[in-house]
């Protein structure tokens, strides 16, 4: 199978798994494809990436796909801003860039995942009980120049997103084929980065192999000695009446964090802005993993994906210094180590009942064997004290299904729902804290699309989802800390979701979207990774409003913006002093692109504002406003590039919390602070790309 096949069967893949028909040809570019509803008459209309003509598609406003011409032309500091192609997305980093990132979307500080799933190449890679927090979702091991494309949905209104899509969700699709290529890349604080890969036939098929090495030093006082090292081989090509794509993943990182520190350290001139308490902080995270994903072939597919990871992580952190342990310091280690293997299988199908009806039905699963999942105090990375070390086995399976009918020619119906079960085995080194348990949740979902001209789009949105809870919460009895007596949480935490809103294409190559969303949680209890033990926030209630814009007035012109506001509060609380800590209100972002001939160039900005670091409001963070840049000029089969980050070195923070400290010599309960991680300061990195 040549590589344009292979992005064409990729593509109706992701549309099939969305639960929308379509057909899709790949043009030249490897990132230009033709969609076609199959619902409607409408002419085949050639796209490239966000230009894509979503109207008649889509089921909401605040989904999207972004294509791999989106991503090469982005200027990112680090994997997971991928991900900030999303209007409203954030995501940042307290620690060290070994690390999962912080993101933020909707409303949420969403830690490390907890409320948005991703998928790479249909895998999920969002971590249940994990020791450092529920949901952890580490993208480092994704090399950014093997992404083919990221489709997205905000909102629990898809029936094939199951655990942790509440906000919403993301599904990343790797490449199929490449021409051979290298890539060298220097940057300053002693930056250094190797890519390479490319494609060649291997039996009726093409096999893609694919690495990245990179080595960052960062410019904080405690080097960061960042190694890295991501490989990737896939193998896609016809096997019976479809098309199987098998990859296999491997990834390894260690690093040492300069995290977030305590304002009056730095304004009292004990340390330098960018500078560190504690040099013992840092980690390693080992990820192998295999996929095999085979789609059949024709307009109605059937898929089924079968994937499997070893994982192993470990990382000391310490963010009180001395406020519990005056003597040997408040540092701790957290461990993880799992064995997952899941799979899924879908089928779409299509009726005629007066009027057409697509339907999509599936089932998944998914078991993580972890031992162990472990919790320690220690000093100079020496272990001290035990908190917890724990086996858990947790499994889960859900059953789905959706029909989109196409009620008039104007007017699509969606409905459907899942029904998703759990099992919990935690076997804890605390004889009360193990136990056995089950959960359900039964999750209805629906949606309309009006298109009372060709150029606009109505839609309504309504759909319950869930987030699971840490498996050690549901059985735990004992604070592992304190000894005293603790209550075992619910398993599984319903989120209801509502959404009202608009596409339109007013000119040819101008999209405009604009939403106004509702979520409501249940409860917000969640497993602290950090103490071994469950913190109780309450029901929550967001509501926010989004509006985007993209425009690509010239082949060689892209423009877009974007302003998303959120409110988030606390439900059990009094108004005034029931603000989600850390939920964000504020994010605009923007860019341009410009492609002309052998030149390139992109300007980008983002900006999220001020939120609330604590419930009353009173203390609030610092905005902070961000603009990177790039250009490029091709020389025969070399890419010359440069990427100026922070480009007007911006010394704002890139993470700011608000709790009790204690550093040596203070009083023993602490000082409560604002606690900051700057954001980093200007960097220059210039590359080189040959292709052969």
């Amino acid at each position: 199978m040549n590589g344009s096949s292979g992005v064409t069967v990729l593509a109706v893949l992701t549309m099939a798994a969305s639960g929308q028909a379509a057909t899709l040809a790949a043009a030249n570019d490897a990132s230009a494809v033709i969609l076609t509803a199959a619902s409607t008459t409408s002419p085949d209309i050639i796209v490239t990436g966000r230009a894509a003509d979503l109207i008649g598609i889509a089921r909401s406003a605040s989904e999207g796909t972004i294509a791999k011409v989106d991503l090469d032309d982005r200027p990112i500091q680090r994997v997971g801003e991928l991900l900030e192609i999303i209007p409203g997305f954030i995501a940042t980093q307290h620690s060290g860039g070994g690390k999962a990132n912080q993101y933020f979307l909707r409303g949420f500080n969403l830690d490390h995942g907890t409320d948005f799933a991703v998928f790479v190449d249909g895998a999920p890679i969002n971590m249940r009980s994990h020791g450092h927090g529920q949901g952890y979702l580490d993208l480092n091991f994704v090399i950014p120049e093997f992404v083919q494309q990221i489709d997205f949905a905000k909102g629990p209104y898809h029936a094939d997103n199951g655990d942790f899509a509440t906000a919403g969700a993301a599904r990343f699709q790797t490449i199929d084929t490449a021409p051979a290529f290298a890539k060298i890349e220097v940057g300053t604080n002693e930056f250094y980065r190797l890519v390479a890969g490319g494609s060649t036939g291997l039996g009726a098929g093409e096999l893609l192999l694919g690495g990245e090495a990179r080595y960052d030093n960062g410019p904080f006082k405690l080097p960061q000695d960042l190694r890295l090292f991501s490989g990737l081989a896939k193998w896609t090509g016809p096997v019976g009446a479809g098309t199987l794509r098998a990859g296999v993943t491997a990834y390894h990182v260690d690093f040492r964090s300069p995290e977030q520190v305590p304002l009056r350290a730095i304004t009292a001139g004990l340390i330098d802005r960018l500078g560190f308490l504690d040099s013992d902080l840092g980690g390693e995270t080992t990820r192998i993993g295999a996929t095999l994903n085979w789609t059949g072939d024709g307009k109605q597919p059937l898929t089924v994906l079968a994937y499997a990871h070893y994982y192993k992580f470990r990382l000391t952190s310490n963010f009180t210094y001395f406020l519990d342990d005056p003597i040997n310091g408040d540092e701790f280690e957290q461990q993880d180590e799992r064995l997952v293997i899941g799979g899924r299988v879908d089928k779409q199908f299509a009726t005629d009942i007066g009027v057409p009806v697509d339907f999509l039905i599936g089932a998944e699963g998914r078991y993580d064997f972890i031992d162990p999942v472990s919790l320690a105090r220690t000093a100079v990375r020496q272990v001290i004290t035990l908190v917890r070390r724990d086996k858990v086995y947790e499994g889960s399976g859900a059953i789905f299904g959706e029909a989109s009918i196409q009620a008039t020619p104007k007017l699509r119906v969606i409905v459907g729902a899942r029904v998703d079960g759990y099992t919990y085995d935690v076997r804890a080194d605390l004889a009360a804290n193990s136990g056995k348990s089950t959960a359900g949740i039964f999750s209805p979902k629906a949606a309309i699309a009006w298109t009372p001209i060709r150029e606009a789009e109505l839609y309504g949105n309504y759909g319950r989802g869930f987030h699971s809870n840490d498996a050690r919460g549901t059985s735990i009895n004992i604070d592992p800390n304190t000894g005293d007596q603790a209550s075992p949480v619910d398993p599984l935490v319903r989120a209801t979701g509502y959404e009202g809103g608009v596409r339109l294409r007013p000119l040819p190559g101008l999209t405009l979207t604009g939403a106004y969303w509702w979520l409501d949680i249940d409860s917000e209890l969640l497993f602290i990774g950090d103490g071994g033990t469950t913190e109780a926030l309450g029901s929550s209630k967001r509501r926010g409003y989004e509006l985007s814009a993209f425009y690509q007035p010239a082949k060689w012109l892209t423009i877009d913006a974007e302003y998303t506001n959120s409110r988030g509060r606390l439900s059990d609380l009094p108004d005034g002093a029931n603000y989600i800590p850390g939920a964000i209100e504020t994010v605009i972002a923007g860019g341009i692109v410009a492609k002309y001939e052998r030149a390139s160039a992109a300007l980008r900005v983002r900006h999220f504002g001020s939120y609330a670091l604590i419930e009353d409001d009173s203390v609030r963070s610092d905005p902070l406003t961000v603009v990177n840049a790039s250009i490029g000029y091709q020389l025969g089969r070399v890419l010359i590039s440069a990427e100026l980050l922070n480009a007007l070195n911006a010394h704002d923070n890139e993470i700011e919390y608000f709790y009790a400290s204690r550093l040596a010599g203070e009083p023993a309960g602490g000082i409560e602070d604002r606690h900051i991680r700057p954001i980093e300061p200007r960097q220059l990195r210039v590359s080189a790309t040959a292709r052969f």
